[in-house]
């Protein structure tokens, strides 16, 4: 077999063994190999600041925050830009040579952290530290399924701290533990416990990230958002960070220009703070896999703010925009002004260029029409605990099924769909991510005036689901939050819905199912110890699953 790289982070990935000539996403292997070299140094530079750390040194807000988006650019479909992950290289490499000078002694650190690369070649390095540098299968498997948490945690990281929101604790943890997938001596049974760690911090993460946009934009409402279009040009935001969006709201403000939401942006809708906005006008569009078609007939420039690109058609590349962690080769990346002058304080963009864009362009295409409604996070569905309570105290409601996490383009994901179809009335879906578009468009009615399906946001918003679950078992006064009557049904994608498994695994709930397959990255051992322990399992056929889940 011709193996000119290997990734095997996501769900599509080839043959759910691994991509070893091209990306399933569209990543090349030079852009694989920096990509794995980036990974590498940071986890180097990782080293260095834990022992730092170990010895009372303080570490700066901009070197967190720099290991931080390095993760944060190697997660699926976020940044195919080669250039800019070897500046994100050199930066590293430079940081970490300047630290090194501080510690008392260096001899402790591992070889990784040591790598200057100014002796080697990148690609030459890149050959030697991939994912199959590991050689035990099993030890390869924990290192990446801890790796992969953590890079789902550096995205609600710099979501919370692009709202000047950061907590040293997570940060610290986050590097303490990928320093800790180049320490040999750590086994099997270490890293486990370590990734359940990790699971703890992804809860303190998803908390964080809840409390900035909270905090910043009020709490998500029930909402109906148009799908529909109006006789203006218009901007379409796609990702998920919603200062992004807040900025470009601002500078689109009287220009005639509207703005719609893409995909995960959809729940920028639910916040109170943004519907002050006049040319805030709905959402466009379906699921992130969809937008080769969608973008097309938008006519005017798109925004990405984070991943879920696919690689453009020529037709509208040249209205492809990216930033922050997003990036594309021949698109225009918008930056951080305040990064560019060397300050740490709040983000600063200026998305003038992609204004004036706008108002060359033809209004979008009208592909749909009708409303959807959200806003189903915590603070609402606690709002209607009462509500909600006597409907299962009555019978009217008897399960609630977890159906959060991702949508992707593979046929078997219509099960979701299907499965969503087939459920009884009397339960209630809650979701978070963009699964939800397998079913939030279908009329599947209501119980008692509460929605069957309650979204709750973003992937990055899947902690109101552990909120609610935690708050239902308190309701019910009950000892196990095992014994609520959820089903957990999720659909994964990439990273983010890593860390969300390995918090759900740190909050003790069991009997998750996975799918449409189980992760590549689980070697049958690791999968068998998850299984065992933890009742992961994955999907059968919608009746036979119908059966497993409603037939107890």
């Amino acid at each position: 077999m011709n193996q000119t790289m290997f990734c095997y982070q996501c769900q599509e990935t080839a043959g759910c063994t691994g991509c070893t000539r091209v990306g399933v996403c569209g990543k090349k292997p030079d852009l694989a190999a920096m990509q794995d070299l980036l990974v590498f140094v940071t986890k180097g530079l990782s080293a260095v600041t834990t022992q730092l750390r170990a010895e009372g040194v303080e570490i700066s807000t901009d070197i967190n925050h720099l290991i931080t988006l390095n993760l944060f650019v190697t997660i699926t479909n976020a940044n195919f830009d080669k250039d800019a992950i070897v500046s994100r290289i050199h930066t590293s490499l430079e940081v970490k040579r300047n630290l090194i000078k501080q510690l008392s002694a260096s001899s402790s650190l591992p070889s990784a952290a040591l790598w200057d690369g100014t002796e080697d070649s990148f690609e030459g390095k890149a050959a030697e530290v991939g994912v199959l540098s590991t050689k035990d299968e099993d030890i390869r498997s924990l290192r990446e399924l801890i790796t992969y948490g953590l890079k789902g945690l550096s995205a609600y990281s710099k979501h919370a701290n692009a709202l000047l929101h950061d907590d040293e604790n997570v940060d610290a943890f986050l590097q303490k533990a990928l320093a800790a997938t180049l320490d040999d001596s750590l086994g099997a049974e270490e890293l486990v416990a370590l990734a359940l760690e990790v699971g703890k911090y992804g809860v303190d993460g998803m908390a964080l990230l809840d409390k900035a946009n909270t905090e910043t934009y009020g709490n998500p409402e029930i909402t109906k958002v148009n799908i529909g279009v109006r006789n203006n040009p218009a901007i379409l935001v796609s990702g998920h960070d919603l200062k992004d969006l807040e900025m470009l709201l601002e500078q689109t403000q009287g220009t005639g220009v509207d703005v719609y939401t893409h995909s995960e942006m959809l729940p920028a809708h639910y916040y109170p703070a943004f519907k002050k906005y006049q040319n805030f006008v709905g959402n466009y569009g379906n699921a992130w896999w969809k937008q080769k078609d969608e973008f097309e007939a938008f006519h005017g420039p798109i925004l990405m703010t984070t991943n879920c690109i696919v690689p453009p058609k020529d037709s509208y590349k040249d209205r492809l925009y990216t930033t922050g962690a997003a990036g594309y080769p021949g698109c225009q990346h918008i930056g951080d002004i305040s990064a560019e002058n060397g300050s740490a304080s709040a983000v600063n963009k200026d998305f003038t260029v992609i204004i004036e864009h706008a108002k060359k362009c033809a209004p979008p295409a009208q592909i749909e029409e009708g409303e959807i409604i959200g806003g189903f996070a915590h603070a609402q569905v606690l709002a209607l605990a009462d509500q909600i309570v006597a409907a299962v105290k009555s019978g009217s409601i008897k399960k609630f099924v977890v159906m959060a996490g991702c949508d992707g383009r593979a046929k078997s994901r219509n099960y979701y769909s299907d499965f969503a179809k087939a459920l009884p009335k009397d339960a209630v879906i809650l979701t978070a991510g963009c699964a939800k578009y397998k079913y939030n468009k279908l009329d599947l009615g209501d119980i008692n005036g509460i929605p069957r399906v309650l979204d709750a946001g973003q992937c990055n918003d899947s902690y109101s689901l552990a909120v609610i679950a935690l708050k239902l078992k308190e309701v019910f006064g009950l000892d196990d939050i095992n014994e609520l009557p959820i089903i957990y049904n999720i659909a994964w994608y990439e990273q983010k819905a890593v860390i969300v498994l390995l918090s759900l695994l740190y909050l003790g709930v069991k009997n998750i199912h996975l799918g449409p397959t189980l992760p590549a990255f689980l070697s049958p051992n690791v999968a068998k110890v998850l299984m065992e322990n933890f009742g992961i399992a994955g999907i059968d056929t919608v009746e036979n699953d119908m059966k497993l889940f409603f037939e107890k």
